[in-house]
This record gives C-alpha cells, sequence and structure tokens, in this order.
C-alpha cells in the first residue's frame, strides 16, 4: 500500500493572513499621460551630483558592491553629526523596519502602531509572528497617552513616524521623550523619519536615539532625495540595535550604484534645502487653494495634504473626477481613512492642477483662479 500524500506545502501560520500591500496607483487606463500624486515622491528628482554619481555606477556593475557601506555611513554621519559605527543601511527604510520586526518580534509578542500608520508596520510584524496592535489616534495625531496604555508586559516594538504618513501632523520632542521614558523595559520605540527632511531644523529624533537604550531611527532616500526608484534607507541608534539588525541583513543588500548615488546625494544639502523650500511654499498654496474650495486638511508638516471630504462617498466621487481629469491621487481607506484622499505636493503646474480639478468638483473656480 502507498504512503499517503503528504499535506500540501504551506507557509508558515499567519503568513496568509497578511493583505497584499497596495502602493500608490501609477497608471489610469487610456490616459498615457496621467499626472501620478499618489506616492510622494519628489516632483523635482535627485540632484545632479546624484544623477552624474549613477551614471558612473555603470562602470563597476561587475564589481560587488561592500558589505560594510563604510563610505555611505561616514556620509551620513558627516551631514547629520552621527556615529557612522550607529548607523546600518537598507533597501529603503522598509527593509530596516522589517529587520526590528523579526530581530525582536516574534510569536507571543506584540508591535503597536497607531491606526493610521504605515501599513508596513502590520505586514512586517505578521510576518514575523508578531501580534500587530493599532493604538487610536486623536483627531488623526499620534495619542502617546493612548500609546502607553496599550503596551503590556509583550510590546517588544512601538513604530511613530513624525511627521506622521498619511496625515502629515507631527507630535513635538517633548511628547516623543515622554513616550520613550513610559514605555515597558523591553520595548523598543522606533522614531521612522521617512518624512523628517521636510522639516525645518528637524533630526527626526536622532538625538533621543543617541542618548536612550530604547530609541531608534529610520530615515529614507526616497523622498526629499528623490531616489525612490533605487530603494535606500537607513536606521541609527545603540550600537547593540545596529550590532543585531547587521548579523541578520543581507551582505550585498545594498549595490553599488545604490551606495554611490545616495552618497552624493547626502552630500548635496543645497538640493535638499531647496526642494525643502520650495515644498513648504507649494504646500501651503495648495492647502488654502482646497480650504477655499471647501476642502479642508491638518496642517502638513510632509510632502502631501490629507484632504478631508464630508463622507466616504464624497471621497469617492472626487477621486473619480480626478482620474477623469487625469490626476491620480491616494485613496486611504486601508489607513483608516475613507472620507480623505492624500494629495502629493507636486510642482507648481500640478497644483494648480488639482485645486482646479477639486475645486470644479465643489462647484467653485477658486481654487484655480488664486
Amino acid at each position: 500500500m502507498p504512503d499517503p500524500m503528504p499535506d500540501p506545502i504551506r507557509p508558515k501560520p499567519g503568513i496568509m493572513d497578511i493583505a497584499l500591500y497596495q502602493g500608490g496607483a501609477a497608471h489610469l487606463p487610456g490616459q498615457a499621460e496621467a499626472l501620478k500624486l499618489s506616492s510622494n515622491e519628489n516632483p523635482f528628482g535627485p540632484s545632479e551630483r546624484a544623477r552624474e554619481a549613477f551614471a558612473r555606477a555603470v562602470h563597476s556593475l561587475h564589481r560587488y558592491p561592500s558589505t560594510d557601506h563604510a563610505a555611505l555611513r561616514a556620509a551620513i554621519g558627516e551631514v547629520h553629526g552621527l556615529d557612522p559605527a550607529r548607523i546600518v543601511c537598507g533597501a529603503g527604510s522598509d527593509e530596516v523596519i522589517g529587520l526590528l520586526c523579526h530581530a525582536y518580534a516574534g510569536p507571543g509578542d506584540a508591535v503597536l502602531f497607531t491606526e493610521h500608520g504605515f501599513l508596513m508596520y502590520r505586514i512586517y510584524a505578521q510576518a514575523a509572528g508578531a501580534t500587530p496592535v493599532s493604538v487610536p489616534e486623536r483627531a488623526r495625531r499620534i495619542d502617546v497617552d493612548a500609546i502607553l496604555a496599550a503596551c503590556t508586559g509583550a510590546t517588544r516594538l512601538v513604530f511613530i513616524a513624525n511627521p506622521s504618513n498619511p496625515t502629515g501632523t507631527m507630535i513635538d520632542a517633548g511628547e516623543v521623550a515622554r513616550l520613550a521614558e513610559g514605555l515597558p523595559e523591553r520595548a523598543i520605540l522606533v522614531l521612522d523619519g521617512a518624512y523628517a527632511d521636510y522639516v525645518a531644523g528637524f533630526d527626526g529624533g536622532a538625538a533621543l536615539a543617541t542618548t536612550r537604550p530604547n530609541v531608534f531611527m529610520t530615515r529614507t532616500f526616497s523622498k526629499i532625495y528623490g531616489l525612490g526608484g533605487l530603494r535606500i534607507g537607513w536606521g541609527y541608534g545603540p550600537r547593540a540595535i545596529v550590532d543585531v539588525l547587521n548579523r541578520i541583513r543581507g551582505p550585498f543588500n545594498l549595490s553599488t550604484a545604490q551606495l554611490a548615488t545616495a552618497e552624493a546625494a547626502v552630500r548635496d544639502q543645497d538640493h535638499v534645502a531647496w526642494c525643502r523650500t520650495e515644498n513648504a511654499r507649494l504646500r501651503g498654496w495648495l492647502s488654502a487653494s482646497l480650504a477655499e474650495s471647501g476642502v479642508p486638511s491638518d496642517p502638513s508638516q510632509a510632502n502631501f495634504i490629507l484632504a478631508r471630504f464630508a463622507d466616504p462617498a464624497e471621497a469617492e466621487a472626487c477621486d473619480a473626477h480626478l482620474k477623469a481629469q487625469g490626476l491620480i491621487v491616494r485613496r486611504v481607506g486601508g489607513y483608516g481613512l475613507p472620507d480623505c484622499l492624500r494629495i502629493t505636493i507636486g510642482d507648481e503646474a500640478s497644483c494648480r492642477r488639482v485645486a482646479h480639478a477639486v475645486a470644479q468638483f465643489k462647484g467653485s473656480s477658486a481654487g484655480g483662479q488664486r
């Protein structure tokens, strides 16, 4: 009698419970020249120095990249005044977030994040076998008291983005420090600084990550540096945590082209400052224009606006109207905000197109006449 057929090959428990991440749409059916404002990309792109470094990298594509990322870590440390030995690099800050979950959370552990937080916090927690815990916000702002109340002895990681995505709101340094101070002994506070570069004079939490053993900061080259297509990020914090992450990351997780381009980009702070200034100017203009059309938004500190509508039906109808005009923005129902649309700050022409289209939808031409 033949042996019985084995069970079907199966992934670990919980993997099939993970909802697939849906990025911002990039195309519209039948429209070859649609304007993408759905992924918080820098409309001005990378600096000229970064472009030149990427072009030069073609001559060394046959060589393996360094495994220690020493030159890039040194450049980041020099620009931000940080110890390069406390920096770890990854394929976007997403990879660093994933490494933290795999290293510090597993079955029986809890990973906390706020209700409108980055969707990858939940996904990486589930992939590690940990329990994801969503904590309520207060009027689309991080609520430190709610986070502390949700912590238990099982809490291992607490993720907050500051500025937050998709809301664009921030909490101040005192609140962040209070959160770090109040966490359980075995928990790490992870400060996701993907949009920190858009806030003038803000260190993204680096000072706290320097002085506290339970605070870690992540940053990215995908936003203000305009390198989303290359996937480069980094983390900074206690040496003990960096040592752990280096033990489980892939030795060649960043290519030669990524490393060289990121190094050139971080050294060109004039370009960063210009992008920050332009973003702030256009963000203020677009926010005011949308408000005149009856579409409010919270004060944003990032490179997008969270436009609020009367209800989910109105948000959906406005999204359909924008698509008909060749404009792609982000529906954020998956973030618990079905009555909102997240709109990336584009260049001036793009902002004017959006303002005019929303004004049309709301029955007013005010947004296009400023």
